[in-house]
């Protein structure tokens, strides 16, 4: 049996083994809802141009809408031996108004066709996906807002290193995702030109009209070169690096969330609607739900490699490897989509113990070595290196005694340094020293605060940053 879609140039039909690595409407079916929009963009301007009469446009636009109901309501029967979305839309089309239906890849190949409808996909995507961002953002700035006083220890290299409060550190995930946000959306702007038109590779020789083309389905404007409209992936590359990051930044979290919710740490604690139990011990309560979300990073990256591995000796234009782009891109969209409920659900459902948190911040006592530091610069006019050296002096007389910075005595202190007052003991507190972080950007929980409501602005008021 020959193919409909080949034409005359074979005389029999693909082995099985072929037909089987050839197929792909298993996964490209869900471009249906692109596919049918691009084929109404394209006949209307086939009939606005004269290429195709209207009585033939109106029975095609009229078996579309047909299709599309019947997809909608479970109805149409993807087949296999159509090969995919396009194929099976196009073979129903010509079971439902007969003739007509050829007119309809009039000055079309499946090369712009599917390349514009991927497209499509992708920026529905980046929208659904910037959406999911912004809610987790949402839930952050609230989470951020509550605890804009609540100390705890910020790390360096994993070590207690300077008090912050707990609103700050949630922050700086919310200024993170909003950079997820722009790449996204800087991707969007990017692959906003529209391919149809340009046929298998050299463009038409019919007299279309592409910007008119390009109107109806949103895009921009139409792509400025036929071979390189057809074999760009470009736009699937970027959305899938903009979602690298996006979910390198998720993990960081996951990973801060498995540790503050340990009994070692217990900054946090999740409910049972965000913890599993084990099946031999009794105590465990784990953060399966963070783990997961770190763990699927590795999908994430693998979709990313994956298709720069299928594009990176393609030459122009279109090779088959490229049917290989989309299975990647939509397990990345539902991977994303799905890590960042869970990860927004994680949000909402932690319960910080702040006791916890200021304890953590107590430790050894000389978390505030950098404030004992920054007062000898500005009370006593010593050139901070110079401070800096004094105050390493103070720590190790600190940890010879196993006492806190506050808990030595005046005398204690004026061994290094005599001009040294009791004014000191006031900065040495992590309350104190938190408040006193007041520069732009600083975690003083008034500088909290006006960072809650500067990011609620940015990230909150409008679609994206």
């Amino acid at each position: 049996m020959t193919s409909k879609i080949w034409g005359g140039r074979f005389s029999a039909g693909p082995a099985a083994i072929m037909e089987e690595i050839n197929v792909s409407v298993g996964f490209d079916q869900r471009l249906a809802k692109q596919d049918l929009h691009g084929s109404r963009a394209h006949c209307a301007m086939l009939v606005a141009q004269g290429i195709v009469s209207k009585e033939d446009g109106d029975a095609i636009q009229e078996g579309l809408t047909r299709i599309e109901k019947e997809i909608a309501t479970g109805n149409f029967l993807f087949k296999r031996t159509l090969e995919d979305v396009h194929m099976n839309i196009e073979s129903r089309l010509a079971d439902l108004i007969g003739a007509p239906a050829g007119r309809l890849h009039t000055a079309r190949s499946r090369n712009d066709q599917v390349a514009t409808d991927f497209k499509m996909w992708v920026r529905a995507a980046i929208d659904t996906i910037d959406d999911e961002i912004r809610k987790l953002q949402s839930v952050m700035i609230d989470k951020a807002e509550l605890h804009a006083d609540t100390i705890m220890p910020g790390f360096t290299h994993l070590q207690a290193a300077q008090p912050v409060t707990f609103g700050h550190h949630l922050l700086a995930y919310v200024e993170m995702f909003g950079r997820d946000r722009g790449r996204l959306v800087d991707a969007r702007k990017r692959l906003n030109e529209c391919p149809l038109g340009s046929g298998a590779i050299a463009g038409t020789s019919f007299p279309i009209n592409r910007a008119l083309t390009a109107e109806k389905l949103n895009f921009d404007r139409p792509t400025a070169n036929s071979m390189d409209a057809v074999s760009d992936r470009d736009f699937a590359l970027e959305f899938l690096a903009a979602a690298s990051i996006l979910a390198t930044h998720m993990s960081r979290l996951a990973e801060e969330m498995v540790n503050w919710s340990s009994a070692q740490f217990g900054f946090i604690r999740f409910t049972d609607e965000f913890s599993t139990g084990s099946s031999m011990m009794p105590q465990k309560r784990n953060p399966d739900a963070a783990e997961l979300v770190r763990g699927k990073t590795g999908r994430v990256f693998g979709g990313l490699m994956s298709l720069l591995t299928v594009m990176k000796a393609l030459p122009l234009t279109y090779s088959k490897d490229m049917q290989e782009d989309k299975e990647t891109v939509f397990e990345v969209f539902d991977t994303l989509e799905l890590c960042l409920a869970a990860t927004a659900g994680m949000i909402v459902d932690m319960k910080p113990n702040a006791e916890k948190m200021r304890a953590a911040v107590g430790g050894d006592g000389l978390i505030t070595a950098t404030d004992l530091a920054d007062w000898l610069t500005q009370a006593l006019n010593i050139p901070f290196r110079d401070s800096h050296h004094i105050t390493g002096k103070i720590v190790k007389l600190a940890e010879g005694k196993g006492v806190g910075l506050a808990e030595l005595s005046l005398a204690e202190m004026q061994a290094a340094e005599p001009r040294i007052t009791q004014e000191i003991f006031n900065v040495l507190t992590p309350e104190a020293s938190a408040a006193s972080r007041t520069s732009f950007g600083g975690t003083a929980p008034s500088e909290v605060r006006k960072q809650v409501e500067a990011a609620r602005t940015r990230f909150l008021t409008r679609t994206a940053p």
